[in-house]
């Protein structure tokens, strides 16, 4: 039995729809007011009916919806043709280009923006390698992001080194505009640094699974579930742990793996830190901020890198969990449902790749 996961791709369509946008919010208005999924009763407005009515079903439906700002354009796969180059939409005289490496097997829907076209599709997710290497990754909430680690390579990738920056810089706006009273400006600097740590969380998790892919890895996790109600931290590391997004770059990690076929697993975090990944002696001691120092071998190694190098450890031990497993507990075994691609060529890291290095075994 195949399965599948729905992906959404983000498609500059460049051409000017703001009368059908305008007429959509019309629609949108009528539906909230009127409660109607008739779409003879908006006829007279002037949108075609296969688009009126996804409006219709998606705004008379939702009683929780007062007013609307904006409406997108939704065209669903009946009203959608493909060929191996293009994506045609009759109605509304649209053809974009296709110009990803995913044979897809169904286009679900197409949602037109004022600048955008956002092309919902099912892919038929690939089957699995069987892993030659481990990789494990180490996340943090200061330094680099996310340091990954192959035990049989020693090779080291360290990742969004920026994040911490820019999660500093962000809070000194804030507490500046807060102390200036000017409250209104604090949401949209917290959103707009949602928006670039969302940004570099994709590029990191697409290079983790560009690495894996070429190596034939397995990315080992650690499970960080709870992790801010069970860690022990001080006053001035709370804001760095509350705004630590580990899990939003779990979630990436997952979905990406299971588009390209790249199994992952997960171990327990205890002592994953305090252990030295040469001799296996375990002492709060060895960590030394940046530097792992093993009191009993003398061994002295960066400590993110030691780090992920006993998560792989673990892992070759039989003490894992696969990604698939996970699902299983959690009651549900569905696939991420979306996959937003700013353009459909590979991102540039732009300086988000900060070191990569190979142990000396």
């Amino acid at each position: 039995m195949w399965s599948f996961l729905i992906l959404t791709l983000k498609i500059k369509h460049y051409q000017n729809f703001s009368r059908e946008l305008s007429l959509a919010k019309k629609i949108a208005e009528y539906a909230i007011r009127e409660r109607t999924l008739s779409s003879k009763d908006v006829k007279h407005i002037g949108l075609k009916s296969v688009i009126a009515n996804q409006i219709l079903r998606k705004y008379a439906k939702n009683k929780t919806i007062k007013t609307v700002n904006s409406v997108k354009l939704t065209v669903p796969s009946q009203g959608i043709r493909f060929t191996k180059k293009e994506i045609i939409i009759p109605c509304l005289k649209l053809t974009l280009p296709i110009r990803f490496n995913i044979s897809f097997k169904k286009i679900n829907q197409v949602e037109i923006g004022e600048t955008f076209a956002y092309v919902s599709y099912s892919y038929e997710e690939p089957c699995q390698y069987k892993p030659k290497q481990v990789i494990g990754v180490d996340r943090n909430t200061i330094k680099h992001v996310l340091v990954a680690s192959n035990i049989d390579t020693g090779k080291v990738l360290k990742l969004g080194k920026k994040c911490n920056h820019i999660h500093t810089k962000y809070k000194n706006i804030r507490r500046s505009l807060q102390k200036n009273g000017k409250h209104s400006l604090v949401k949209k600097i917290k959103d707009r640094e949602s928006r670039i740590i969302r940004n570099i969380n994709h590029q990191i998790s697409k290079k983790l699974i560009d690495e894996a892919q070429n190596s034939k890895a397995i990315i080992v996790l650690e499970e960080l579930k709870d992790i801010r109600k069970t860690t022990k931290m001080r006053r001035k590391q709370r804001y760095s742990i509350n705004s630590w997004s580990f899990y939003q770059l779990q979630k990436m990690i997952e979905y990406k793996s299971k588009k390209f076929g790249v199994p992952v697993a997960y171990v327990e975090p205890q002592y994953t830190s305090q252990r030295c990944s040469k001799c296996g002696h375990i002492e709060a001691r060895n960590r030394k901020l940046k530097e792992f120092h093993c009191t009993k071998c003398g061994v002295v190694e960066n400590a993110d890198a030691n780090a992920g190098f006993n998560i792989a450890s673990l892992y070759r031990q039989g003490i894992s969990r696969f990604s698939t497993d996970r699902d299983v507990l959690k009651g549900s075994t569905d696939t991420p449902k979306g996959e937003n691609i700013r353009n459909p060529e590979t991102p540039k890291l732009n300086g988000i790749l900060s070191l990569e290095y190979v142990r000396n075994s």
